[in-house]
Order: structure tokens, then sequence, then C-alpha cells
């Protein structure tokens, strides 16, 4: 992720609220889409120092403090864009939940903040009025202290187990589960792989997933859950597939190569950004932009151990591998020129 500038010359971030320097307010500018200092006019309205637009804080900012995006003042909404996905938010009467739900919301915007940055789209009935069919983006947030729920994607829903922004609760999952990456930002990107695959892949390029990923139709996805949680993953899984879980089903595969995918965007643009690489990751050069990535991974793989911390970069990508996440690459180019 990148960072940003306040008018003073003070540094903010993504999840910035105000200047640490200057005490000016700050938030998400809806014309600039980065975070601006902003000036407070006589009605309560807000100026972007940087293009002297006018919006207001979304209602979760003002009412909840779990947002700091901007809405434009003559909106008729009162959430901002990525607050209005939201179906399904926690009951904010239960200790805790709010903080888990500041939580989900940080990693949520800043997944979307990439994903649109990469070109690829949000179908929303709110933003489009129409959504042709297409299967709509919406996000459910709920408590499994109320009834079982499980995390996952159907038809554009994505459901997220409000329990997994509890740090204990996912480090025991993640260990039982031995997965090295289990985090808040994580879930998110795989789940979009999932709405993804319905939007993108399914419709246009099925043939050519299939001969990359398998048939997700044999075995269906239900046998190949079973079998999975009964056997685990295939032997030697680290030669065809980026993660243990990803054996268990190509739509499964899909999801956890289209989360790492977006992990070396994300990682190779923040490099960027700060000067320590000059390779981009806006989709020309695949091949550098892995390169890089690796290259990243390397150090930041030895800054985290010297201070006992997990590795940034856990996979080994195999030739296989490499070729499925050129599938991603290939499929965010097709957006981009529109050809699907």
């Amino acid at each position: 992720m990148r960072s940003f500038y306040c008018q003073c010359g003070g540094t903010l971030f993504f999840g910035s609220v105000c200047c640490v320097a200057c005490n000016r307010p700050t938030a998400m500018c809806p014309h600039c889409n980065a975070v601006r200092s902003m000036a407070v006019a006589d009605d309560g309205v807000l100026v972007c120092d940087h293009c002297h637009h006018e919006c207001r804080m979304c209602s979760n900012a003002t009412q909840h403090a779990v947002c700091n995006r901007g809405v434009d003042a003559v909106s008729e909404h009162t959430l901002c864009r990525y607050c209005r996905l939201n179906s399904v938010v926690p009951d904010l009467s239960v200790d805790d939940n709010l903080l888990k739900w500041k939580r989900l919301e940080m990693a949520k915007h800043r997944v979307l903040f990439d994903i649109e940055r990469v070109g690829l789209p949000i179908v929303s009935e709110t933003e489009n009025g129409s959504a042709d069919g297409r299967p709509v983006l919406q996000f459910e947030f709920k408590s499994s202290a109320v009834k079982p729920v499980s995390t996952g994607h159907a038809d554009g829903l994505i459901t997220i187990d409000i329990a997994e922004a509890d740090s204990v609760h996912r480090e025991q999952t993640r260990v039982e589960f031995g997965e090295p990456q289990r985090t808040l930002v994580g879930h998110f990107r795989h789940e979009l792989g999932h709405y993804y695959w319905q939007l993108l892949v399914e419709p246009n390029c099925l043939d050519d997933f299939r001969s990359l990923f398998g048939d997700e139709r044999k075995p269906t996805y239900a046998e190949a859950q079973k079998r999975y949680y009964a056997d685990g993953a295939i032997p030697n899984w680290q030669e065809r597939f980026i993660s243990a879980y990803s054996t268990m089903h190509p739509w499964e595969d899909f999801a956890e190569t289209f989360a790492g995918y977006m992990d070396i965007v994300a990682v190779v643009e923040t490099a960027r950004h700060f000067d320590r690489t000059r390779v981009t990751a806006d989709g020309s050069d695949f091949d550098q932009m892995l390169t890089a990535y690796r290259d990243i991974g390397i150090v930041a793989n030895e800054f985290n151990r010297d201070m006992g911390l997990l590795d940034l970069v856990p996979e080994i990508h195999s030739d296989a591998i490499v070729e499925k996440l050129k599938f991603i690459d290939d499929l965010r180019l097709a957006v981009q020129k529109e050809l699907v």
C-alpha cells in the first residue's frame, strides 16, 4: 500500500483519520481516491486540501469509527462505496463486536482498494443500477456465537465469521489447519477469488481454466471437501499447488492462486512506492513482477526471522504454480482491454 501526504507535509497512511503532525482531519477523498487532509467548512462539509472537492465522512466513520472514506457532499448516500457493500454487520450491542468489525473493515477496504487498482470490476446494484445478471458483490459479517457461521462465498455474497477478527482464535485455527498466512486480508483476497471466478472465468474462459486447474465438476465440491478433510492434501502438493488447501478442489486452487497473485501485486507496488524497486505492478510484465516479489521476499523473510516472525513470502513458485498465476494475470489484462 502507498502512503499519502498532508498539506503540512506530514505522512498519511491508508487508515489515517487525522495527521499526527498537525492534527488536521483526513479522509479518503472520493475524487482523488487518496487519503488527503481536509478543511472543515462552516456547514461541516469537508473540503479536500488537494483537489478542493467537497465531501462528507461515511456514516460508518461518524457513528462507529470503522471507516475513513469520504462521500460526495451532493450524494444521496450516507455510506461510502465500500461500506454500501455490507448486507449484514455485527450486533454492536455485544462486547468486542465493534472492535472486530473495525478490523474486518480495515482489511476489506485495503483489499478492495487494491482490487480496483488492478482494474477488476466490483459489481454493485447501488453503483450500476442494474447488475445485468452478474453476481453483485456483498459482504455479511456474522457471529458464530449466535449460530454456526461458515466463512465463504456464494453467488456474490461473501460471509465472514467475525471470530476471525480475534487474533487468538485465528492463530489457533491457523495452527490447526497448517496455514502459514491466515489473516483477515488473506480471507478477503481468497473469497474475492471465488467471486471473480464466477464473474469472469465461468462465463468467459472456462475451458482454459479446466485445462490448467482441473474440472470443477469432477469430483463435486462436496465430494472433494469430504475427501480433503478426511485425508488432507495430496503428497508433494508443493510441486503443483500454491497451498495445501489448493489441492482440495479446482475452485479452491483458483481462489488461493488469486489471493497469491494479489499478494504479489500488493507487495511489489508497496516496494515501488517506497523506492525499493523500480518494477511496477501494473500488469505490463508479469515475469518481472514475480522476480521482484521473490527478491523482496528473500529480504523480508530474513527481517521477519530476525524478529521471530513468520515469513512474509512462504511460497515456492514452481513452474506449474507460475502458469496458474499467469492465468490470473491474463484475466486481469483481458479486463483492462475489455475482452471479458
